[in-house]
């Protein structure tokens, strides 16, 4: 048994490498990973001269900060939430819920390409940022220590409401819209914008949601140590931004497999291809 799921495990793997290399064939993939850092970097020189209050830091670099904390939201919550939409339209979730130890090699294969697309999309937004943006970048070995495991948690946090949200939603056609509370969110947490500018009710909720503390936490490991004192508690709380990454990660890991679950209980033949006529006739 053990060994059929190492099995599982491998395969899933593998599959989820394939997809990987197979994004950089595709130009919407490939225009996926370069537009949000060409946009940021337009950002961040246009606002260069833009010095945030009481601290020696340009306005640029705390936009282009938001800029990584943008892209891993976008890719822990939307991409997964329109991969497993479409998956479920289109016969592939059933087809591996159809095989042996299916869902163990789909959710591998998942993981897998999730966190290479995340590394690829994190390296492509932070490296020009270094030599571009002023400002931006970790000042020592551990803000960029600081950075990497905040990227992490953070991912790990935001995957399972994907997740749920793909589960939810079904039609990959609606998991778009999930793009407007999104930037809600981004908007109330500060992310692009120094948390002081917000309104109290704002700061209030932003502390219960992990992307305020996202947020904290890679502006701890990407902005200059005097900006620390813009922040709600005049510094960056990286034992907090931890511990909160983790409850939501922990609660999201226990939640989301029960709904995938019950999602893949309720998956037949018949309901795909009442999907894929629906798609067909939106189509034409």
């Amino acid at each position: 048994m053990k060994n059929a799921r190492g099995n599982a495990v491998r395969a899933g793997l593998s599959r989820g490498l394939l997809e990987f290399r197979g994004t950089f064939t595709n130009p919407m993939d490939l225009f996926g990973y370069l537009y949000m850092p060409a946009v940021f970097i337009v950002l961040g020189v246009f606002f260069a001269d833009e010095r945030v209050d009481d601290a020696p830091v340009p306005y640029g670099a705390v936009s282009y900060s938001g800029g990584v904390v943008l892209t891993l939201i976008v890719l822990g919550t939307l991409t997964v939430a329109q991969v497993l939409a479409a998956e479920r339209e289109d016969g592939t979730f059933l087809r591996a819920k159809a095989l042996p130890h299916g869902m163990i090699g789909y959710g591998a294969a998942k993981a897998s390409h999730l966190v290479l697309m995340s590394l690829v999309a994190v390296v492509l937004m932070a490296v020009p940022g270094l030599f571009v943006v002023e400002g931006f970048g970790p000042r020592d070995w551990a803000a960029a220590v600081t950075l990497v495991w905040v990227c992490l948690l953070g991912l790990l946090a935001m995957a399972p409401i994907g997740a749920i949200a793909g589960a939810l939603l079904g039609n990959p056609r609606f998991v778009g819209l999930m793009m407007v509370p999104i930037m809600a969110l981004v908007m109330l947490s500060g992310v692009l914008f120094p948390m002081e500018l917000l309104p109290d009710w704002a700061l209030t909720a932003a502390q219960v949601l992990p992307v305020y503390w996202l947020g904290l936490g890679v502006r701890a490991g990407t902005l200059p140590a005097d900006y620390a004192a813009l922040e709600l508690a005049g510094s960056w709380q990286l034992p907090v931004v931890a511990a909160v990454l983790a409850a939501w990660a922990v609660v999201g890991c226990l939640v989301a497999p029960a709904v995938l679950r019950r999602m893949a209980r309720r998956e037949s033949g018949s309901r795909v291809q009442a999907a894929k006529e629906r798609a067909m006739k939106r189509a034409y």
